[in-house]
């Protein structure tokens, strides 16, 4: 008897799970483009547009293997919305047995999937190195979840830079070497642009017909939209970016929004990419002397470290993580996230990069629109949802830990062992953004001081009674309360100012 095969627009993988499951000569696979995950966020247009460009060619890379394939278009006068909603029309159509579907990476849509009334079989998504029982065994009994432990049992696990039970170098990171502030000049041209071809194109008119209203901007779209334009992109970067990756990859220019990183985190997450076929792509250049080794190590600590860690937690946590507030912060987001003018220069850079983009690097979004989030107490509902509708690589499980746990610390501690939060000095060390600012950044107060100066002690102290005791924020307390008396009133007063001015809509 006939069974729906689910495929989902980040399920882009020949090995899918519920592939791998079924039968092409008796089951159909399903595959749709609803306004319900398009929408449940406005996400940004170079998301919806990459999505369904690599969805329709996915398709009919499916159905040239022999797959009978039944795909709904977003402009289907029959489209029902959802995509539960259109599984019961087909499996009403078909008269089918019951779905196959690989768990999705959002609580909400498993959910609605759990509650249909056709029989499911939900499959676990063995794209991922470690498995959630790995990665649970890994965890159980442990005081604190650091990422640097569960990341050397992955190079065990995989082999990546090993030599023999031992890391390739004598080092397990090389992360010291990592942090060089932004260098007079890139070499790297970027990431690979392809030119839409006729499918591409015909969804780019569509979604701009259908989601003109939300944040960003469409044209130009040069994203690849199939596996093979993903590899592509891949060797380009591991032949020009590989090698400075490493030494600037915390670096920020105004006017380089991509520096030398991979720009690969949507080919991974809709499964255009495999982790381990990227990592072992970046060790063979190492292993060839294309690149150093601490550009690799970084790199490949991001893939099998980070990626695999926040998917683990993400899941060990459940549904009810991404509701966390651990700080109490309730402000409400401000409208400089959506673009709305500012003075504060890093802000505008990686908004607007942001908007022309649908990207910004893994710094500009933990040190710039983060650190400006938790120092000024928004709510974290609202960044996340921020966060989610406008990174074309976004989807919740890993997007919620970043923002929950790394970010803003509303997870109170699983991820971070301190709050991930910076003055205006920072910024400026590993930026050019400070130089051409309206605000000052060595000016702690006054009319022109940095916001970030003096919303970094309004945080510290308004959460004093919960961080004095951390052992890795003590000399920052000791460094207040070494202040004279009326500059410590000063600062808190010209920070609650500032975050009234915020609140009521002001330009900041």
């Amino acid at each position: 008897m006939t069974r729906l095969v689910l495929v989902l627009g980040d399920q882009l993988s020949d090995g899918m799970a519920a592939l791998k499951a079924a039968d092409p000569d008796r089951d159909v696979v399903i595959m749709a483009e609803v306004a319900e995950e398009a929408g449940h966020v406005p996400h940004h247009p170079k998301k919806i547009a990459f999505l369904f460009a690599a969805m329709r060619k996915f398709a009919a890379r499916l159905q040239d293997a022999g797959w009978r394939v039944d795909y709904t278009r977003l402009d289907d006068p029959d489209n029902s919305g959802s995509i539960p909603a259109e599984l019961l029309r087909r499996s009403a159509h078909h008269k089918a047995s019951g779905v196959i579907a690989t768990e999705p990476g959002d609580w909400r849509l498993r959910a609605a999937l759990e509650d249909m009334p056709l029989k499911l079989h939900m499959l676990r998504d063995d794209r991922f190195i470690a498995t959630a029982t790995e990665f649970e065994a890994w965890a159980k009994d442990r005081k604190q979840l650091r990422m640097e432990y569960f990341y050397r049992e992955m190079r065990r696990k995989t082999g990546l830079l090993m030599e023999g039970d031992q890391p390739a170098g004598g080092q397990w990171n090389y992360d010291h070497d990592n942090r060089k502030p932004a260098p007079d000049a890139i070499t790297f041209d970027g990431p690979l642009r392809f030119e839409p071809d006729a499918i591409t194109s015909e969804v780019l008119d569509l979604v701009e017909a259908r989601f003109s209203n939300h944040f960003g901007q469409l044209r130009p779209f040069w994203f690849g939209t199939d596996r093979d334009q993903a590899l592509q992109h891949l060797e380009h970067w591991i032949a020009g970016g590989l090698p400075g990756f490493g030494d600037y990859q915390d670096a920020m220019l105004a006017d380089q929004p991509f520096m030398y990183h991979a720009l690969i985190g949507l080919y991974l997450n809709a499964g255009l990419l495999d982790p381990l076929e990227v990592c072992q792509r970046a060790e063979a250049a190492w292993k060839a002397g294309q690149a150093p080794l601490n550009a690799v190590e970084g790199f490949i600590r991001q893939i099998i470290g980070w990626r695999e860690y926040v998917r683990g937690i993400w899941y060990r946590e459940g549904p009810d993580y991404m509701t966390r507030n651990a700080l109490g912060h309730t402000n409400d987001l401000p409208d400089l996230y959506w673009g709305a003018p500012t003075d504060m220069r890093c802000m505008e850079r990686a908004v607007t990069q942001t908007a022309e983009n649908a990207y910004a690097h893994h710094i500009q979004r933990l040190m710039v629109t983060g650190n400006f989030a938790l120092l000024a107490g928004i709510d974290p509902a609202q960044v996340q949802d921020w966060y989610l509708a406008v990174y074309a690589d976004a989807y919740e499980w890993v997007e919620a830990p970043n923002v929950v746990g790394m970010s803003l610390f509303a997870d109170g501690g699983i991820i971070a062992s301190k709050p991930y939060v910076s003055s205006g000095n920072y910024i400026d060390k590993m930026s050019d953004y400070c130089g051409s600012c309206a605000y000052r950044v060595k000016d702690k107060t006054g009319p022109r001081a940095c916001p970030f100066n003096l919303l970094y002690w309004h945080f510290l102290i308004r959460h004093r009674e919960r961080f004095r005791s951390n052992p890795r924020m003590g000399q920052m307390y000791a460094t207040w309360d070494r202040m004279a008396e009326d500059r410590r009133a000063t600062v808190l007063a010209e920070a609650d100012a500032f975050l009234a001015r915020m609140q009521a809509a002001k330009r900041i």
